[in-house]
C-alpha cells in the first residue's frame, strides 16, 4: 500500500535580499500579491491538493508568518462588533484552513538544510516541499499533479518546466528521458541525473526543477550523507542525486503558469495577472491599464 502524503514543508528562513528594503523588517513570504501574502498561495495549493498538515521552516524575524496563520482574537472581535461578516469569514478561514507546525533554521545553509530541519516533524513518511516564491496557477493544483504521479509510481517526483537557455544557470537542471504515462509521452520523465545551476553550455537539457517536490523519507538520510558545498550549504539537488543511487525519481512537466515571485518582475507580473482575474477588481483594473500612456 502506498503511504499517503499528509505533510508539506515550506522553507521560509531566507532573508529575501532581492526585495530590500521592503524585507528589512518583514518576511519576504508575507509580501502581498494583490491582498494575499505569497506563502498563503502555497498553503492553499497544499490544502486544495489534499495535504492538511503544514510545516514551516522559519528563522529570525519571521514571527509575522506565525501570526498570520494564528487566531487574531482582537481583530475578529473588532470585525464582529462592526458587523463586517465577509471580512470576518476571510480572517477566520486563514487560521482554520490547516494545521501548522514550525521549526527554526538558525542559519541559512541551503534548501537541503532547510528540508533537513523538518525531519523530526515529518517522521518516516512521504512529504511535499513547496517553495512559496513559485506561484503556480493551474486548473489542477501543481502539487496535486505531482501527487497523482507519486501515487501511481510510489516514487519521488519533482516539478519540471522548460526554461530559456540564457536563464538555465539559475536553476537545478535534469538529465531525463521521457516515458509514456496514460498514453502520452510529453510530460513525464524518468530522471537520470541533476545538475545545480549549470552553465548554459554544460546544461544537460532545458528542463529545470521548479519549487514543488514530493519526496520520500530516504531523502533525509541522503541529505545527512552529502558533503556541504560552498558556504557550508547543503543543496536539495545534491540530496536527490544521492537518492537516485537507490531508487528512481520522476519529473513532471506540470500544466499551468508559473510566476517567479521571488524576482521583482515576476512578482509584478503575478500581481497584475491575479488582479485582472478578480471579479471585484478585474474590470476596473483592466480599464485603468488600457488608459495608461504606455
Amino acid at each position: 500500500m502506498i503511504a499517503k502524503v499528509r505533510k508539506a514543508v515550506f522553507p521560509a528562513a531566507g532573508l529575501g535580499t532581492r526585495f530590500l528594503p521592503a524585507t528589512k523588517a518583514q518576511p519576504k513570504e508575507m509580501l502581498p500579491v494583490v491582498d494575499k501574502p505569497l506563502i498563503q498561495y502555497g498553503v492553499e495549493e497544499a490544502m486544495q491538493s489534499g495535504v492538511q498538515n503544514i510545516i514551516i521552516v522559519t528563522g529570525r524575524g519571521k514571527s509575522a508568518i506565525e501570526d498570520h496563520f494564528d487566531v487574531s482574537f482582537e481583530l475578529e472581535h473588532l470585525l464582529e462588533t462592526r458587523h463586517k461578516r465577509d471580512l470576518l469569514a476571510t480572517v477566520r478561514a486563514i487560521s482554520d484552513m490547516i494545521d501548522v507546525s514550525y521549526v527554526r533554521q538558525k542559519e541559512a545553509l541551503g534548501l537541503g538544510h532547510a528540508v533537513l530541519r523538518a525531519k523530526e516533524l515529518v517522521g518516516h513518511e512521504p512529504f511535499a516541499v513547496i517553495l512559496s516564491d513559485d506561484i503556480i496557477d493551474g486548473d489542477t493544483p501543481c502539487l496535486r499533479q505531482l501527487l497523482d504521479i507519486y501515487e501511481f509510481y510510489n516514487a519521488p517526483v519533482v516539478a519540471l518546466m522548460e526554461v530559456p537557455r540564457d536563464s538555465i544557470s539559475s536553476y537545478g537542471v535534469v538529465d531525463a528521458e521521457p516515458i509514456s504515462h496514460n498514453g502520452g509521452k510529453d510530460r513525464l520523465y524518468r530522471i537520470r541525473n541533476m545538475v545545480e545551476k549549470p552553465k548554459a553550455s554544460e546544461a544537460p537539457s532545458n528542463l529545470a526543477i521548479i519549487g514543488r517536490y514530493v519526496l520520500t523519507p530516504e531523502v533525509f538520510t541522503s541529505l545527512d550523507a552529502v558533503e556541504p558545498g560552498s558556504g557550508g550549504e547543503i543543496q536539495l539537488t545534491d540530496g536527490l542525486k544521492h537518492v537516485l543511487r537507490s531508487r528512481p525519481i520522476y519529473g513532471y512537466r506540470f500544466e499551468g503558469k508559473r510566476y517567479d515571485a521571488g524576482d521583482k518582475l515576476g512578482f509584478l507580473q503575478a500581481t497584475v495577472e491575479f488582479a485582472l482575474k478578480r471579479h471585484d477588481l478585474g474590470e476596473a483594473f483592466r480599464a485603468y491599464l488600457k488608459n495608461l500612456p504606455l
